[in-house]
């Protein structure tokens, strides 16, 4: 999804790029629904603005599609317009629709597998981070992003958490760290601190294996950079990479025999999961 940045933070609106198909026609939809429902209550779009604290013009492109409300539009036009939830139920199609396209396809995958390998030599993997560090990862970027682009993000990537913590859990998850990663301060001291204290939590869980890759190691088969590999419920796995602004996806049976090779090297190259738990607490008391 492409997106312009330009809505002012807080405005219960969001800018949204006209380039993803499949958000633009949820959003038309959604803007066909409070239409018919303004109409048939016989307000006009200003008086609906007016009742919710909004303008005209912005509840016109709502009804147009060309931006996602907020919660709190969707809440007070549902209440108005006595929708009886009708209008407020769609606030979850709307915040999937605002995600960026790839974040959905890779969220999509992640809820079909059986079984998400990662290893990570920069930061750690998105699927653990903490709110804090995240939004210390994405404020890092440069050029910045803007408000609304990160609140964007951060949205999409604690979703995407939900196979960790909620109730669509993987049956079987690994990681590997390298150790860069635990002693990179994102956020600064305290950040790093609740992110490690983080890892030893998730650590601890029976379908979870969590391993460091020592920076003493002679030898590092993951210099290449990070990857995921999604071992899917129909038996295929697919490969995801993400290096500066390319996100990809990889299907080829002899790239994912290449990275599976690689991430085998690679775990076996890293401690086991009881002795990196413990190199994690030993970081953490040096932090």
């Amino acid at each position: 999804m492409s997106v312009t940045g330009q809505g002012s933070q807080g405005d219960g609106m969001e800018p949204y790029g006209s380039d993803d198909e499949e958000s633009a026609a949820v959003l038309r939809t959604v803007g066909k629904v409070i239409k018919m429902w303004r109409e048939q209550k016989g307000l006009t779009q200003a008086e609906l603005g007016a009742a919710i604290g909004y303008s005209e013009e912005q509840v016109s492109s709502v009804e147009r599609g060309r931006r996602a409300p907020k919660a709190q539009f969707l809440e007070a036009a549902d209440q108005v317009l006595g929708a009886g939830g009708m209008i407020a139920g769609l606030t979850k199609d709307v915040e999937e629709a605002r995600y960026p396209k790839k974040v959905r396809d890779l969220a999509k995958l992640e809820g079909e597998a059986v079984e998400i390998c990662a290893y990570d030599n920069s930061v750690v993997n998105g699927l653990l981070q903490t709110e804090d560090y995240l939004r210390a990862v994405f404020g890092s970027r440069r050029p910045a992003f803007s408000e609304d682009e990160v609140e964007r993000l951060v949205a999409a990537r604690l979703a995407r958490q939900g196979i960790i913590d909620g109730q669509q859990m993987i049956p079987a998850l690994s990681f590997v760290h390298d150790e860069a990663t635990l002693r990179r301060r994102v956020g600064g001291r305290m950040v790093l601190r609740q992110q490690l204290e983080r890892l030893l939590e998730i650590g601890q869980m029976r379908n979870v294996e969590m391993q460091v890759l020592p920076m003493d190691r002679e030898d590092n088969a993951g210099l290449g950079g990070p990857f995921h590999l999604l071992r899917l419920k129909e038996g295929i796995t697919v490969g995801h990479n993400e290096v500066q602004r390319t996100s990809r996806l990889v299907s080829e049976p002899k790239e994912i025999q290449i990275l599976e090779l690689r991430y085998g090297v690679i775990r076996a190259q890293a401690l086991p999961p009881r002795e990196s738990l413990a190199f994690i607490e030993k970081v953490l008391g040096e932090t």
